[in-house]
């Protein structure tokens, strides 16, 4: 499973983040080494015993994302967790671990306190990706699933990942980010120089300027301005290489106000109606994957209280093992106290791993059905996709003709005034004798 980790404060934000009601399921499944049993708590602990020290990013969280159709359990799930932990320097640390479950996949979040209480002291973590990068292909060969090719060779990260910010941005487009960097990179690899990159990205409806930070930029016809350097994956300075001094360009707002008037107000309008209308012709799907969750918490909720009442009654059993009054001063003066003991624990460790298996495999029944949800919803999403790039081609084609069509006209107006320009000077006409004589 892919294994990324980061340094953090931010004891609120992380645990409101981690209990977001977006996802369809949140399973708070271990906190250890707090006071505290919920989240929120045990977060605020670690950040008041932070105080008495100089760290300001006192947690360590870890996300851990299995591949997307493979069958994990909760124990690999905890066993990558402690590999971890013991890898990054974090064993016996105050940690907590969360699941979430969105659009039928599953994975985890590990949040660790970095503070050493004896010591008051933060724990480091010197080279802490390369430990994670290290563990994650560990595992992946454990399972005997493929490597993605970021693990095999570093260079072949995928190019098309991205951040929230960068998913967020793009569907405040209603674009997917995924094809957003590939236009980009494919723009990019596509192009030896400025005019080239700028009418590739023009096909699909952006058009460069000059950011605020006198930086290349994109701007699609929805008015998001798109870094360059960052979608198309290359550094700063090869973008101003390509692209030129920016200063030349027009600015963010200045493009913006150009792309408003010259974008044909009915195309905005096509945009807006293609996007309620995909968003309504989503809306079924979508509806079906929420009553489906529900159903499936109604019935974690019912095999939860099968499991909390067996439990119960099976431990009353165990107890009525342990003889009281003389009987049980003579079990324990004899040992036999302490073998149903031990029996006991193994019988209630059994128990737990019982329990445990019959909760995973409901979720993993339950996830398998989501997906079939969700195998529909993507379909239909990659129909809209594509439905939406022909747009923004049309777009694209439109600003195009109309750019060019305006710089044609002042290309004429310049060829003509340098024409006049450049006009020799009429030569002189012969004087005739009548011009002399009057002359004289």
């Amino acid at each position: 499973m892919i294994l990324k980790g980061s340094q953090r404060g931010g004891a609120i934000q992380l645990a409101s983040h981690l209990l977001k009601a977006e996802n369809e399921h949140v399973e708070i499944h271990e906190m250890r080494g707090f006071i505290s049993d919920d989240l929120h708590g045990a977060f605020n602990e670690a950040h008041a015993i932070a105080k008495g020290t100089k760290c300001q990013q006192f947690l360590f969280s870890l996300s851990l994302n299995p591949p997307p159709l493979e069958p994990v359990s909760t124990a690999a799930f905890e066993r990558a967790a402690d590999a971890a932990e013991e890898r990054l320097g974090l064993k016996g640390q105050p940690r907590a671990i969360v699941f979430h479950e969105k659009e039928g996949r599953r994975h985890a979040h590990v949040v660790w306190s970095r503070i050493d209480a004896e010591s008051m002291t933060a724990i480091n973590l010197p080279h802490y990706k390369r430990k994670l990068t290290e563990l994650s292909k560990e595992i992946h060969l454990e399972h005997g699933w493929d490597l993605p090719d970021g693990l095999r060779d570093p260079h072949l990260r995928d190019p098309l990942s991205f951040n929230q910010d960068e998913w967020q941005q793009a569907m405040r487009g209603g674009r997917d980010p995924r094809e957003i960097k590939q236009v980009f990179q494919k723009a990019w690899e596509q192009s030896d120089s400025a005019k080239a990159f700028g009418a590739a990205l023009m096909d699909h409806g952006f058009i460069i300027a000059r950011g605020d930070r006198r930086g290349h930029v994109a701007i699609d016809y929805t008015g998001e301005t798109y870094a360059i350097a960052k979608y198309a994956g290359v550094r700063t300075k090869e973008v101003r290489e390509r692209l030129g001094d920016p200063a030349e360009l027009a600015g963010v707002e200045e493009t913006k106000v150009a792309l408003r008037d010259r974008l044909s107000p009915r195309l905005n309008e096509l945009a807006d109606e293609m996007k309620d209308r995909q968003a309504e012709e989503r809306q079924p799907l979508v509806d079906e994957a929420k009553r489906l969750a529900a159903h499936h918490r109604s019935e974690r909720d019912r095999l939860n209280e099968v499991q909390e009442k067996r439990w119960l009654e099976d431990n009353a059993a165990r107890q009525e093992r342990l003889r009281t009054g003389l009987k049980g001063l003579w079990d324990r003066l004899s040992g036999k106290a302490q073998q149903v003991k031990e029996a006991n624990a193994f019988e209630a460790w059994e128990a737990a791993k019982r329990d445990q298996a019959q909760r995973d495999q409901l979720i993993l029944d339950q996830m398998l059905e989501r997906r079939t949800v969700q195998q529909r919803l993507d379909s239909m999403r990659q129909d809209q996709l594509l439905e939406r790039i022909r747009l923004d081609r049309t777009i694209g084609q439109v600003l195009g003709m109309n750019g060019r069509s305006a710089m044609s006209q002042e290309e004429r107006n310049r060829e003509r005034m340098k024409a006049y320009l450049e006009q020799p000077s009429p030569s002189p006409k012969p004087k005739s004798p009548h011009d002399r004589d009057r002359e004289r």
